[in-house]
């Protein structure tokens, strides 16, 4: 079967197609084939390295497919049911796992980065990855869902504590994880500011359901932002971007406010004055992707059409490599998928 590889760190060309042997599933596991996988900016880190990925590694997170074989004890899917997968994969005997927060278990792990991922005709996981795509979406809306509306659902509303009436601005929400944040953030009644770096981009979230979109190259963000939430600080404050934008996520939170981080792809390590922080009492408040739970409260809303996929370019799977370099470029509003 083939499989999208790397078996070396680097730029898109390091990216190569291989012919790998498929492998059976054993007790508790299912056998997909993939229609469908979207790229995410944990595909760009892997291939360029990061600490503790094994080479060669299948890359993707995210898919969605149909179920062709099921091992040994599984009863939760049946062979040709349409399926998502949920990247995250845990012991489910620890404490935290007993609890149903999985992602806090010291094995877990996310697919394509821990182990080899979805980026491949078929491929075997833990049953309890494998969950039925909601009603009327097809295989590429389908993978574009998983990771991100597992993270925004898990960073906003448990961790995240985000309640009707409180003011939210996103950065950089032309992102996957942007994009679902602004959708979760509207749907649990609150106000949403957003940014983004293109005209083009800023009509889209517009259009999405943000109240304000203002451009994130503003050379006085922090004012902007303010501004467009008629002078008041906010609630919440979303940011993955990291050492760009941290600083004045942390000076336009409210007293007591809260800013959530999910990831940092401008740099971990932002200048921050801690001042802010203890004096103004800002909670600071990370999130890694979420339980099954989180990721089937968002279904959910799929389902009902409160929520929707945002696919921005649709590939064949032979041309992975442009796709890295569309998301690369950030020259895609929501997701990039490729199809199988």
């Amino acid at each position: 079967m083939r499989a999208l590889r790397i078996h070396e760190f680097g730029g898109p060309e390091v990216l190569r197609i291989d012919d790998i042997p498929p492998r059976s599933p054993g007790p508790g596991q299912v056998r997909i084939r993939v229609r469908a996988t979207a790229l995410n900016h944990l595909d760009l880190w892997v291939r360029r390295g990061l600490p503790g990925v094994h080479l060669p590694r299948v890359l993707g997170a995210d898919a969605a497919g149909e179920v062709m074989e099921v091992g040994p004890g599984v009863s939760t899917v049946s062979v040709g049911q349409r399926v998502l997968l949920d990247p995250g994969s845990s012991c489910r005997s620890c404490a935290a796992c007993a609890r149903g927060d999985a992602s806090m278990c010291v094995r877990y792990g996310i697919l394509g980065e821990h182990g080899d991922g979805a980026a491949a005709d078929e491929v075997v996981v833990d049953d309890a990855q494998a969950l039925p795509i909601p009603a009327g979406l097809d295989f590429a809306e389908a993978a574009s869902i998983p990771l991100v509306a597992l993270t925004a659902w898990r960073m906003l509303v448990p961790r995240g504590r985000l309640r009707a009436g409180e003011s939210v601005l996103v950065h950089s929400a032309g992102a996957g994880v942007g994009v679902m944040c602004v959708q979760i953030a509207r749907l649990a009644g609150a106000r949403v500011v957003a940014t983004a770096g293109t005209e083009k981009k800023r009509q889209s979230l517009a259009e999405l359901g943000a109240d304000a979109v203002i451009d994130s190259h503003h050379p006085d963000l922090a004012r902007a932002a303010r501004d467009a939430n008629a002078g008041e600080p906010f609630d919440v404050v979303v940011d993955y971007i990291g050492k760009d934008t941290f600083r004045t996520s942390v000076k336009v939170a409210r007293n007591g406010g809260r800013v959530l981080t999910c990831g940092a792809t401008s740099g971990w390590d932002p200048v921050l004055d801690l001042r802010h922080v203890f004096f103004r009492q800002i909670e600071v408040i990370g999130s890694t992707m979420g339980s099954r739970a989180d990721l089937e409260a968002a279904l959910r809303c799929f389902d009902r059409g409160q929520l929707r996929p945002v696919v921005g370019a649709v590939l064949p799977f032979e041309r992975a490599a442009d796709a890295h370099r569309l998301l690369e470029d950030r020259a895609v509003f929501g997701k990039v998928v490729l199809t199988l």
